[in-house]
């Protein structure tokens, strides 16, 4: 079987940007897969996600995708077509990112990376919140992910105590809620 990572990247301080992070905390406290998967909070590591591509057989990006489509729409892409997108990325970290991923191509790296994202409606206003439309497209976002995970050959499980979307944000807000 394949090793597999879910990264979850984006900064969680400017609003959908924290998309991806926060969706990779909602996987972890609220699934169990077999065999394992391997969720990381990425955060805006930017070129230290090489080291995810040389390691896992593939990677899974959560992110934004700043293109000019419905907010709020899922897109699940292939590597190489990320590459095309060019000068419509819009934060620091999808620069590092389609950068990493270039290189990873150049390198020809283990993994076979993919990006899950959604069209942000707001990446600039400073606040650890989702927009009202990204919010009500989260679930969306995960049903595709694990959908993905099951075609992959991975069982999903569903723990016992969901957590919900509005506490993973709110455990980033405050740190006595905890992670």
């Amino acid at each position: 079987m394949n090793s597999i990572a879910i990264i979850g990247v984006g900064n969680i301080l400017f609003t959908d940007d924290g998309i991806g992070v926060y969706a990779a905390k909602y996987l972890e406290k609220n699934y169990r897969f077999e065999p394992e998967v391997d969720i990381i909070d990425g955060g805006t590591l930017g070129f230290n996600l090489m080291r995810y591509f040389t390691h896992y057989d593939q990677v899974i990006l959560l992110d934004t995708l700043s293109i000019d489509e419905t907010v709020g729409s899922t897109y699940h892409l292939p590597s190489d077509a990320l590459l095309g997108f060019g000068d419509t990325r819009k934060t620091v970290h999808e620069v590092e990112v389609t950068q990493m991923v270039e290189l990873a191509s150049m390198m020809d790296a283990k993994a076979h990376i993919s990006v899950l994202g959604i069209i942000p409606s707001d990446i600039q206003t400073v606040g650890m919140d989702l927009s009202p439309a990204v919010k009500e497209s989260f679930g969306t976002l995960i049903q595709t992910l694990l959908k993905i995970l099951e075609e992959a050959g991975i069982t999903v499980t569903v723990n016992d105590h969901l957590v919900t979307p509005t506490e993973i944000i709110e455990s980033y807000r405050d740190p006595k809620v905890g992670r």
